[in-house]
């Protein structure tokens, strides 16, 4: 599940020998906190604010929290977590609300601005909305960067066309491992969810909460389902938009995203073909398809401006599938290139979607280092070459592109753990948000949640295919938001299945009419996503 701000999502392979003093796999029982840990762990001081804020977030203010390296020795080592908060202002307060965009590797300091921005006045008064970057992202310290600017163009085609071609990408993939055992081998063994999740509780300590409301998206809602299952009596209200199947955790996830993200990517074609008086790519949506694979053939010979070649351009396009506001402005790069010969309209594209930077380097790298360290990948080659052409045969969209994003996981140099079992039962009531046609993380995980999470309720976006769907313009999911973080309203209709549906924002408009009235709040919400779980 990544959220890629300014990289993207993958499956794949690595080679490293095995860091020293490695603890062996853990089971979901020696992975979670116990009363004994909780007991013998330091005093947490209060956080000190001071005020950050920026131009669209005024009020904003800043902090850190230290956190044990190790939760299992809470008075060892120690890494810092930064902080950032919007005050309540009303009378009453709810208490925190932790909220969280994704990754793993996403920063989450400008989401409490955006959060608090976001609900109604009155609503968010009453909350201290705080964001946080987790362990190793960010303003965190130490922060991971296994491999400085491993995603530069022009990378190898992501489809390999030879024995010789594949190996070249395995083996760049084994160096991003060797590399992140080298450089962070003392911090690898403990860069995973649980220990983030324990995090967590360090914060709400630090803030002097007895319980704490929790707003994740995409990744997000794992690590906000395994808190639960974790301190399941320090859990107020829980809030997971766009949910990822704690049952595929990772490698089958990243398998299904292969298949959901080409389906998105066929929508999109649809959608050019519905608006041919503008893009001039034909009015069949296999026609419109078809003309993009051939663009990619072309600049597979002669990348677009010396940067955009195949992998580029698959990276260019995949925001697409998070978010059906970029169309207007991927369809005319699209067509320029085609129609026009235009290679510096990809190229521009690609600088706006895809481009890497110091924060991507980052976010990678912990992307990386949590989900090798989270659950077991396979570390037979041949299963991921089998998988994935399986999988590219019916889907060839982005799945090897996918598999080389995931490469460094089939030889991660610290011993994976096992996954925690999220079904919980001693919770208050969670809402989940899902779109049916989520390509990040597909529906069939919000169902799976709702069935794990006793008394959860699903609200479902029937025909969305955007990844983040609150917060985002339709009224309709936000009224369901704003009445459960109001007084824990959420809607019961019984069953595993849907307990309230909301139709689908519209489709975008092309580029002309998109630039007069484009729909904001996405488009805020989803720069802060970013473009991985």
């Amino acid at each position: 599940m990544t959220t890629r701000a300014g990289i993207l999502v993958a499956v794949g392979a690595t080679v490293a020998g095995l860091v020293t003093a490695v603890p062996s796999a853990a089971s979901p029982t020696t992975s979670t906190g116990t009363s004994e840990t909780r007991a013998t762990a330091p005093e947490t001081p209060k956080p000190k604010w001071t005020a950050c804020g920026t131009k669209t977030y005024p009020r904003l203010q800043c902090s850190t929290v230290r956190a044990p390296l190790d939760h299992d020795h809470p008075s060892g080592r120690q890494v810092t977590l930064a902080l950032s908060r919007i005050p309540h202002t009303a009378k009453t307060s709810q208490g925190p609300l932790l909220v969280n965009p994704g990754g793993p590797g996403g920063s989450g300091l400008s989401m409490a601005g955006f959060v608090a921005a976001s609900l109604p006045a009155e609503l968010a008064a009453q909350y201290d909305v705080i964001g946080f970057d987790p362990r190793g992202v960010g303003k965190s310290t130490p922060a991971l960067d296994c491999v400085p600017k491993y995603f530069d163009p022009v990378r190898p085609d992501s489809v390999p066309d030879s024995y010789e071609a594949e190996k070249t990408s395995r083996d760049r993939a084994a160096s991003f491992a060797a590399a992140c055992g080298e450089k962070h081998g003392d911090l690898l063994p403990f860069m995973d969810t649980v220990s983030a999740a324990k995090d967590l509780d360090v914060i709400r300590r630090a803030l002097g909460a007895p319980r704490i409301n929790y707003f994740g998206y995409s990744y997000g809602t794992y690590l906000g389902a395994v808190y639960a299952k974790l301190f399941p009596e320090r859990v107020r209200r829980l809030v997971l938009d766009s949910v990822v199947d704690p049952d595929g955790v990772w490698y089958e996830d990243n398998l299904g995203q292969d298949h959901a993200f080409d389906a998105r990517h066929k929508a999109f074609a649809a959608w050019v073909a519905k608006n041919d008086a503008t893009y001039g790519l034909g009015t069949d949506p296999a026609q419109v398809e078809a003309a993009w694979y051939r663009m990619r053939a072309a600049v597979k010979v002669h990348p677009a401006a010396g940067t955009v070649g195949p992998a580029e351009l698959e990276d260019t396009f995949l925001p697409g599938g998070y978010y059906d506001g970029y169309w207007p402005y991927l369809a005319e790069a699209f067509a320029a290139y085609v129609n026009d010969r235009d290679e510096d309209a990809l190229a521009t594209a690609y600088e706006n979607f895809a481009a890497g930077d110091s924060s991507g380097d980052n976010g990678y790298s912990v992307y990386a280092a949590v989900q090798c360290r989270d659950a077991a990948w396979p570390r037979t080659w041949s299963t991921w070459r089998n998988d994935t052409w399986k999988a590219h045969r019916k889907s060839p969209f982005m799945a090897w592109n996918n598999t080389w994003y995931n490469a460094p996981c089939a030889t991660w140099p610290v011993e994976p753990l096992n996954p925690v079992r999220v079904s919980n039962d001693a919770i208050a009531p969670a809402l989940l948000l899902q779109a049916t046609d989520d390509a990040a993380t597909p529906y069939e995980g919000g169902v799976t949640l709702h069935r794990k999470l006793k008394g959860s309720a699903l609200v479902v976006e029937q025909g969305g295919g955007n990844h983040g769907i609150s917060l985002s313009g339709n009224d309709c999911l936000d009224a369901y938001l704003v009445d459960y973080l109001t007084d824990g309203t959420v809607p019961q209709a019984g069953g595993s299945g849907a307990d309230a549906v909301c139709d689908a924002l519209p489709e975008p408009k092309p580029a002309a009419a998109a630039k007069a009235g484009a729909n904001t709040k996405g488009r805020a919400l989803h720069g802060l996503l970013g473009f991985h779980g």
